[in-house]
C-alpha cells in the first residue's frame, strides 16, 4: 500500500474475500456429532464473507460500548467470559473459532435463522448447544433489535456460559424446559413474534407492515387465555437468561444476554425507571413485549438459587405429575406428546380424546401415527406404521379388584385367566370393558406386564364401542396411572420430525449502489486500522463521506479514533465539528455519536 494514497477498489475486494474471510474448514465437534437429525434441520451455515465491512464497525462499536461499560455492571463472569469463548471485540466471530474454544468448556455453537420453535431452541441448550442467529443487527438498530442477531446471541450469551454454575442452569433449563406442553396459541404467538422481529429489522419496511405485524402479536398477548407451561417457562426464560439480573435489588449486577447484548437497555435497567424485583417462581406469570424497554426485572441472589425455582417449577409440570391435567394438556396442544403410564410404557402420538371417571384418567385415545416405547427406546414392532391410525387404550385398576395387573404375580395372573390364548373380559374401573382372545404380552425389565395384545377384542365405554373386532389386532396398554406427560416423543426416532418450515424467513439487508459506495469506504478504514499504516490519508475518504453519505454517522467516529491515535489534530477538529453538526442535524443519534466519542477521549481505550 502507498503512503498518503486511497486503496484502489480491486484491493479493497482483495482484503474483502481473502484477509477478512474466517470460514475456514469445519473442524467437527462431538457435541454437534450428537445432535438428533430433527433439530440438525434449524442449523444452516455461518458465510463470513456474507459480513460487511459495516457489519464489522456495528459489532466493534457495541463491543467497544458494552466492555467499557458492562466491566462496572455486569458480573464478573462476563469479561472472564469473553476471553475463555474467543469472542474478540474487533471482529464478528466465526462460528467455527468458537466451536473450538467452546469445547474446551463443554459446549458448541450452532448457526440459525432468526427465531426458531422455543421447544427446539430449549431442547438445544440440553445437548449444551449455543443456538447463534448468525445475521446481525443493521446500523440504524445499532441499540437494539426484536431480531435475535449474532450480537445478542455470541457476545450476549456465550460469554456467561463460561461459568460453569450458570452453564448448568442453561443446560437443565433446555432439559426440562422442550419437555414443557404448549398450546396452539404458543405457536401462533411464536410465528408472529418471528415476523414481527424480521420486518422491524428490515430496512425500508413500511410502517403499515410493521403496524400489522405488532398489532399481531399484541391480540396474541392479549388473548391467550390460561397460559401454557410452554408460555410460563418461557417467561422464566426472559426474566432469567435473557434479562436476568443478580447479586441485590440495591446493587444488581447483568448476567441476561439481551441486557449484554444491548447497549441501550444495559444503561436503562440500571435506572431507577426499572423497578428491580427478587426473582421466585411467580415471574412465570409475568409477560413480556419484545419491542420495548422491560418496566421491571428480576433479581437472583445467585446462580444457584436459579436451580432451585427451576425446580420448583419442574415439580408443577406434567413432566413429574401426570395425571388426568397432564393428558387434558397434551390434548389441548393439539400436537405431538408422550405420556408414561406406571409401568414405564410410553405413548407418543397427538392426544385427542381422555375418558375420566372420578378425577382421573381411564381411557386415552390419540389419532393418527403413534408409537409405544420404553425408556425413550421404541419397542420393537410397535411404531408408527403398526399404529398409523392412533392408539387407544383404558388406563388404571379392574372393577373391584384392588391389585392392579402390572402388580399380579403369575399366580394372580393365572387366577383371573389373563393368560396366552384365553378369551377373557377386562372389566375396568368407570365402565371401560376389554374383552376378547390374548395373543401375548410383553413386559418390562423389572418383569412387569406393559402391553398385552388381543384378537376378537371389543372395547366399550357403557354402550360406546371404543374397537371392534374387524379392525385388526388390538394392543392394550398396562398402567394404573400416568406418571408423566410431555411434550415431543419419547424416541425421536420414532417420527418425522424433519418438517421445520417457518411462515417467514430473515431479510437480508439490500445491495444499492449507494450501499455499496459506503461499504468501500468503512472497509478502506477497517484495513487502514487492520495494517496499522500511518500513512495512509483520511482526507478523500471524509470527503467522499461528507458528500455522498450525509446521514452516516459511525464511519465518522472510527475515523476520528485513528485521528486520534496518530495525533493529528488538525483534521481531528475537522471531523469532530463535523460530528457537532451531524448532531444537529440527527439528534435521534446525538448520543451515540457522544457514547462513540467518549470511549476515544474520556475513557480508556479498550
Amino acid at each position: 500500500m502507498k503512503s498518503g494514497k486511497w486503496l484502489p477498489e480491486f484491493v479493497l475486494l482483495y482484503y474483502n474475500y481473502n484477509v477478512f474471510d474466517m470460514n475456514t474448514t469445519i473442524e467437527s465437534n462431538p457435541l454437534l456429532d450428537r445432535l438428533p437429525k430433527h433439530l440438525k434441520q434449524f442449523i444452516k451455515p455461518q458465510d463470513y464473507s456474507d459480513y460487511t465491512p459495516i457489519n464489522q464497525a456495528v459489532w466493534r462499536y457495541v463491543m467497544r460500548k458494552n466492555v467499557d461499560y458492562l466491566s462496572k455492571v455486569a458480573h464478573s463472569s462476563y469479561l472472564i467470559g469473553l476471553k475463555k469463548t474467543g469472542i474478540e471485540i474487533d471482529n464478528i466471530p466465526s462460528m467455527y473459532g468458537m466451536n473450538r474454544i467452546l469445547t474446551e468448556i463443554g459446549w458448541a455453537a450452532v448457526a440459525v435463522d432468526g427465531f426458531i420453535p422455543p421447544n427446539a431452541f430449549m431442547e438445544f441448550q440440553a445437548y449444551n448447544v449455543l443456538v447463534i442467529a448468525s445475521d446481525i443487527r443493521q446500523l440504524e438498530h445499532i441499540e437494539y433489535t426484536p431480531a435475535p442477531d449474532i450480537i445478542h446471541e455470541g457476545a450476549g450469551h456465550a460469554p456467561i456460559i463460561a461459568n460453569p454454575e450458570y452453564a448448568e442452569y442453561l443446560r437443565r433449563f433446555g432439559e426440562i424446559g422442550c419437555k414443557a406442553i404448549s398450546s396452539d396459541k404458543d405457536y401462533q404467538m411464536y410465528e408472529a413474534i418471528r415476523l414481527l422481529s424480521i420486518v422491524k429489522e428490515a430496512e425500508d419496511t413500511p410502517q403499515a407492515t410493521i403496524d400489522t405485524a405488532e398489532k399481531a402479536v399484541e391480540d396474541l398477548q392479549n388473548n391467550m387465555g390460561e397460559l401454557s407451561e410452554m408460555a410460563q417457562i418461557r417467561n422464566l426464560h426472559w426474566w432469567t437468561v435473557e434479562y436476568g439480573l443478580i447479586g441485590t435489588i440495591e446493587n444488581p449486577k447483568i448476567y441476561g444476554a439481551g441486557l449484554l447484548s444491548s447497549i441501550g437497555e444495559s444503561a436503562h435497567c440500571m435506572t431507577n425507571q426499572v423497578e428491580k424485583f427478587p426473582y421466585d417462581i411467580t415471574a412465570a406469570h409475568k409477560s413480556f413485549d419484545i419491542t420495548k424497554l422491560q418496566p421491571q426485572l428480576y433479581v437472583t441472589p445467585t446462580f444457584a438459587y436459579l436451580n432451585l425455582v427451576l425446580e420448583e417449577f419442574a415439580n408443577k409440570m406434567a413432566l413429574r405429575t401426570g395425571g388426568l391435567s397432564g393428558i387434558t394438556k397434551l390434548v389441548n396442544s393439539n400436537a405431538l406428546g408422550t405420556i408414561e403410564l406406571s409401568t414405564g410404557l410410553q405413548i407418543s402420538g397427538v392426544f385427542t380424546n381422555v375418558i375420566e371417571h372420578e378425577g382421573k384418567p381411564i381411557y386415552i385415545q390419540t389419532t393418527g401415527k403413534t408409537a409405544l416405547a420404553s425408556r425413550e427406546k421404541e419397542l420393537v414392532g410397535h411404531g408408527t406404521a403398526t399404529h398409523a391410525e392412533g392408539f387407544g387404550s383404558p388406563i388404571g385398576k379392574l372393577e373391584g379388584i384392588n391389585l392392579a395387573i402390572e402388580d399380579m404375580s403369575p399366580k394372580d395372573l393365572n387366577a383371573y385367566d389373563i393368560l396366552e390364548s384365553k378369551t377373557v373380559k377386562l372389566e375396568f374401573e368407570g365402565n371401560i370393558t376389554v374383552e376378547g382372545e390374548i395373543i401375548t404380552g410383553s413386559r418390562n425389565l423389572q418383569g412387569e406386564i406393559i402391553l398385552i395384545r388381543f384378537k376378537n377384542c371389543t372395547v366399550t365405554h357403557g354402550e360406546k364401542i371404543l374397537f371392534q373386532p374387524e379392525w385388526g389386532v388390538y394392543d392394550m396398554a398396562v398402567g394404573k396411572k400416568v406418571v408423566s406427560a410431555f411434550s415431543g416423543p419419547a424416541d425421536v426416532n420414532s417420527f418425522d420430525l424433519i418438517t421445520h418450515m417457518p411462515s417467514s424467513t430473515t431479510i437480508k439487508a439490500k445491495h444499492t449502489a449507494e450501499r455499496d459506495d459506503l461499504e468501500v469506504l468503512y472497509q478502506t478504514v477497517r484495513i487502514i486500522r487492520e495494517s496499522k499504516d500511518i500513512h495512509a490519508s483520511f482526507a478523500p475518504i471524509f470527503h467522499k463521506l461528507k458528500k455522498d453519505h450525509p446521514k452516516d454517522w459511525l464511519l465518522a467516529v472510527e475515523i476520528a479514533e485513528l485521528l486520534k491515535d496518530r495525533n493529528e489534530t488538525q483534521q481531528l477538529d475537522e471531523i469532530l465539528n463535523y460530528l457537532e453538526e451531524l448532531k444537529l442535524k440527527r439528534p435521534e443519534v446525538a448520543h451515540l455519536i457522544s457514547g462513540g466519542l467518549d470511549l476515544i477521549f474520556d475513557k480508556e481505550n479498550v
